[in-house]
Formats: structure tokens, C-alpha cells, sequence
């Protein structure tokens, strides 16, 4: 038998360092229809707008095909920055269509961000966990992450001291429903972190995916809607992927003129422009209105489901569990017993078809390995319930 050749290519050192997500390689496992699967971070199907996504291409290609279909700016297609512009400022924020960059996802947003403002050896802070795709996307650029203390509250302003922020290019932090742990900063920790910021010379990033799932508490303003207010400087992320469908991969970038003039640049480089089509038909869907009638029956989805997740723990799980309780969003935090190692758990729930993800690959820094995140918005309300039973026999036999 001829053996395997040799690769004829020599990668390069950034190549070298790539990793695969510890989710995509959990989600692997759970492509076998007997695992219940609370690793995924995917929005519930049941919540895709099908219908008016494909009256929206129609249309669009019915209307102005050939403009659908040709070449677009690389800033994106203009009435759609105006819209974006327009629902950011009915939220506080004043900024310009001009500030507006549409990209391919958020994920490519961080990706751009990665390539304009981290060089090798940056200091970049985030939160203490902090989303995993984040940290793999900027972890290609070989930043030094320095990781901001958290509690049940979130992100704790008063820890991001002037010899922590110095130096730093920015501050990463996601301030509605994070992701991986479910929580909201209030409105207290918020102004204090934007005034915070202002004060140091911090940009934040303020990634915001999950913002309009919220299906309880109060709204709070986003970061970047206080932003003026202290003269702070906020780079607002968003995305259609939890509003619409993911599968559109349409996103945008908020931010001061000359962030977004040399983040254009880079796009310029990658892939030119996010494809046209998409963002005319995006367009067309919620230009008049759809999101707001939507939404709701969304967040009752993801609402009905988190609160049959959190029954199902507290019926459970033993006293010594503790997990946090979103106000909105995906997933919600567990943790364990200290001399619980959630990897160890993970393999063991596996064996019994159950997953989830350990808490460790979402820690810049140290990181607390007796916790886990779980995802509860595409897994029957029946199936909930079982692998939560599954999962608490396993933990009791620690305890």
C-alpha cells in the first residue's frame, strides 16, 4: 500500500498555532441522534422566519436582480447601514450610516477587529470567562490576553485598574446575556465601565448577539449608547444571525469614522464585500417592521426552554450546584463542587449520550475547571429533562 505524501507546503508560524474549537469538536459527538446535546450554541430552528426570508430574495431578485447580483461597496449596501443606523440610535446611540460596516457575521468582525488593532505581544482585556470564538479569533494575531475578574454581576469595572488597562488595545466584553455564562451587567456596572474606560483611554468592544433575546428583567442601554454621554470609545458588534437565521452569516461593526475607515480596508483584503443578495434581502425583510412583530414569539422559544432547564436543575442537581439564571439569551453557567473537573464529567456524560461544554476553553487565563456551560434552545422540553436527570445522577456520584 503507497504511503500518505509528505505535505508539499511549509505552514507558517500563525498556522501553526491554529487549534480547532473545543465546541466544534464536541458537536462531532453529538451528530449521533441518540446524544442529547446541550453543547451547541445554535439558535432554535423553530424560530427561522422561512417564509418571509424567501419572499424577501424573491422579491429582491424579482425586482433588481442584476444590482443583486453584481459587485456592492465594501461598506456594505447603503439603505441597510442607514437601517441598522437608525435602530441604534432609537436605542440611545448617535451614530451615522457612515459609522456602520457590514460584515460577514459577527465572527468576521472579530477577525477584522484582530487584524487593525492587535499586533503580536498586545494587551487585550477580557472578560474572566469570555466567549471561546473570540479568543480564537484574536488569539491568531498572538495578543496577550489579560484576563478582567467577573462575578455573579459580571464584568466588575472596578478591576480593570490603570496599570491593568495600560497599554491595552482594547477591552472585549459582551454585557447582555454572555456568552458563556448568561449574565447582564446592570446599569450601575455599565455606566461605571463606560466611564471607566473614558477615563483610561480603554476602547471597548461590545459584541452584542444575543441583546434582543431578552425575556425577562429590564432593558438596559448598550454600551455604545452611553458611550457620549462619558466620551468613551465603543466598537459595537452585531449580528442577524439570532434575529433572523444564522445561516444569512450577515453582521456589522459600529464604530468612530476612522475605526471603521481602516476596518474597510481589511475587508477590502478578505473578501470585499459581504455578498450583495444577502444584504438586500435582509433588508427587505425588516425594513418595515418585521423584527418587532418577530421577536416575540422568539424570545417565548428560548423563555419556555431556559425555564424548563432551570426546573429541571433545581429537581436535579444536588445543593452543592450552583448555575446562573439568565435574563435572556442561550446558556446559563454551572458550577460544580471545586474538585469536580467538568472534562472528566464531560466523558463520562458522553458515554450516557449527553454533552455539554466544560468551562475550560472559555478562560484567557487560569481557568475554573469545575464549570460548564449549557445550551438549552434546540433540545426538546422532554429531552431537557432527561439529560439533566442524566446529568445530576452523574454529579451526585462526586458529591
Amino acid at each position: 500500500m503507497d504511503q500518505p505524501l509528505e505535505p508539499v507546503c511549509v505552514f507558517s508560524q500563525r498556522a501553526q498555532q491554529l487549534t480547532s474549537s473545543a465546541i466544534r469538536e464536541i458537536l462531532k459527538v453529538t451528530e449521533r441522534p441518540e446524544v442529547i446535546s446541550f453543547a451547541g450554541g445554535l439558535p432554535a430552528p423553530s424560530g427561522f422566519p422561512v417564509e418571509v426570508v424567501r419572499a424577501a430574495f424573491d422579491k429582491v431578485l424579482a425586482d433588481n436582480g442584476r444590482a443583486a447580483l453584481q459587485y456592492g461597496p465594501t461598506e456594505g449596501y447603503a439603505p441597510l447601514r442607514k437601517w441598522v443606523a437608525e435602530d441604534l440610535n432609537r436605542a440611545g446611540a448617535k451614530v451615522t450610516p457612515d459609522q456602520i460596516l457590514i460584515v460577514s457575521g459577527s465572527q468576521q468582525a472579530l477577525d477584522l477587529l484582530g487584524k487593525v488593532l492587535i499586533d503580536e505581544g498586545s494587551k487585550v482585556l477580557v472578560e474572566d470567562p469570555s466567549y471561546l470564538g473570540a479568543l480564537q479569533s484574536f488569539s491568531l494575531y498572538q495578543p496577550k490576553f489579560v484576563p478582567v475578574a467577573t462575578d455573579e454581576g459580571g464584568l466588575i469595572p472596578e478591576a480593570i485598574t490603570p496599570e491593568l488597562a495600560a497599554g491595552a488595545r482594547f477591552l472585549y466584553a459582551l454585557p447582555n446575556f454572555q456568552n458563556p455564562t448568561g449574565r447582564t451587567l446592570t446599569l450601575e456596572r455599565r455606566k461605571a465601565l463606560v466611564q471607566r474606560a473614558a477615563q483610561l483611554g480603554l476602547p471597548i468592544v461590545e459584541d452584542d448577539p444575543y441583546g434582543e433575546l431578552r425575556y425577562a428583567g429590564e432593558p438596559q442601554p448598550g454600551l455604545l449608547a452611553l458611550a457620549s454621554e462619558y466620551g468613551a470609545n465603543v466598537i459595537r458588534l452585531g449580528t442577524f444571525s439570532k434575529v433572523l437565521a444564522p445561516g444569512l452569516r450577515l453582521g456589522y461593526i459600529a464604530a468612530h469614522r476612522s475605526i471603521i475607515d481602516k476596518l474597510v480596508q481589511a475587508k477590502q483584503a478578505t473578501d470585499l464585500h459581504t455578498p450583495t443578495l444577502t444584504q438586500m434581502a435582509v433588508y427587505e425583510a425588516v425594513k418595515d417592521g418585521f423584527l418587532e412583530e418577530h421577536l416575540p414569539t422568539v424570545r417565548e422559544i428560548y423563555r419556555v426552554q431556559g425555564r424548563c432547564m432551570l426546573d429541571a436543575l433545581a429537581q436535579e442537581l444536588p445543593d452543592t450546584v450552583k448555575w446562573t439564571v439568565p435574563e435572556g439569551g442561550m446558556f446559563l453557567w454551572v458550577t460544580l463542587p471545586e474538585h469536580i473537573d467538568s472534562t472528566k464529567l464531560l466523558a463520562q456524560a458522553i458515554e450516557h449520550n449527553v454533552a455539554f461544554v466544560p468551562g475550560k476553553p472559555f478562560y484567557a487565563g487560569k481557568p475554573q475547571t469545575n464549570t460548564l456551560r449549557l445550551s438549552f434552545v434546540t433540545v426538546p422540553e422532554d429531552k431537557i429533562r432527561s439529560g439533566i436527570a442524566i446529568l445530576g445522577k452523574l454529579i451526585k456520584q462526586y458529591v
